[in-house]
């Protein structure tokens, strides 16, 4: 196959990466705004660099997304409008309106769009999955679920982010849907600017949480924070009334217990979510290119991104306005 990757940035480069080793990429094109950029990257992988227009006019037969977020929903409808498969980093657009908007003309179009919500891909949450929807669990009563970062992002990042409900808890959003089945039917939020002043100056939150209602009154509690000097930390607990299991937690766990005598988990933790995640990365670009064959199932569409986005609307309304917020209270499909 032949497939382009468009902005090669820090998470562009790892996905050209990993298509440069893939068995069935025979060739591999990088395009990005910052030319020297696409050509270094292209030399690195043995690949070719183009223009962002050459890769949407060549015999290109799929496309991985993952340049700036602001340049997501145009580059995902010319994708469209060729007929090409089509890979995009989450979000789908820098808002939730162009979010659905940019979903329905992609299916009016026919076209395929994957959203790179990477932790699907994930062994551990795969199987705390599989456990949830096989009833072990009996009745789920609680969910918990913790995403902490060792250091803040760069300030250029946190001020196109969209905010720590739109860029970091998404994840958990779509993981609360995904794993548990049901829909989120009411959020509280609240979160802080109390770490470094760069967060109040941006406007921006260091620290969030949310109470999420599901549709089913199952309760779930989701925490985010940008400075966890401990390291890097993704976990979730999901209870029911018949067992309770942890995804997330072994020996990079950055948990330290006081108890006496105990000594998991040991705490050798990673630093940063490509290290967490990798062999992530990997799966959910291999599942693209059999979605974009047609071998498979997308497993990961336009809609089932949208879904997450409003959640995070309703917890960035809940926590502006501080009140809870409904999910019918946002614009949807």
């Amino acid at each position: 196959m032949r497939i382009a990757v468009v902005g090669v940035g820090r998470m562009g480069a790892i996905h050209a990466a990993n298509l440069r080793r893939h068995a069935d990429v025979t060739s591999l094109v990088v395009a990005d705004s910052d030319r020297q950029r696409a050509q270094e990257v292209a030399h690195r992988l043995d690949a070719s660099a183009a223009t962002v227009d050459e890769v949407f006019t060549s015999s290109t037969e799929a496309v991985v997304i993952a340049a700036n977020t602001a340049a997501h929903a145009e580059l995902i409808r010319r994708a469209a409008r060729a007929g090409l498969p089509v890979f995009c980093e989450k979000p789908v657009a820098a808002d939730l309106a162009e979010s659905i908007q940019t979903v329905q003309e992609v299916q009016a179009e026919g076209g395929t769009l994957q959203i790179g919500l990477m932790r699907r891909f994930d062994a551990g949450f795969q199987a705390g999955r599989a456990l949830v929807r096989s009833g072990r669990l009996g009745r789920l009563h609680t969910v918990r679920s913790v995403g902490a970062e060792p250091d803040p992002p760069p300030a250029t990042y946190l001020s196109a982010s969209g905010g720590i409900f739109w860029d970091a808890l998404i994840h958990d959003f779509d993981l609360l849907r995904w794993i548990t089945g049901r829909e989120v039917a009411e959020v509280y939020a609240c979160g802080s600017d109390a770490g470094p002043q760069i967060f109040a100056e941006l406007g921006e939150l260091d620290t969030a949480m949310a109470l999420l209602t599901m549709d089913d009154g199952t309760l779930a509690a989701t925490t985010a924070a940008r400075c966890n000097g401990a390291g890097y930390d993704v976990r979730m607990e999901v209870c029911g009334d018949a067992d309770t299991i942890a995804i997330g937690l072994d020996r990079h766990t950055p948990l330290t217990s006081v108890e006496p005598e105990t000594t998991f988990p040991s705490a050798d933790p990673v630093q940063s979510f490509l290290e967490r995640f990798a062999p992530a990365f990997e799966a959910e670009i291999d599942t693209f290119l059999q979605v974009a064959r047609g071998d498979l199932e997308n497993p990961c569409d336009g809609r089932e991104a949208v879904e997450a986005l409003r959640v995070a609307e309703a917890c960035w309304r809940s926590q502006r306005e501080r009140r809870p917020v409904r999910l019918t209270e946002i614009v949807s499909f």
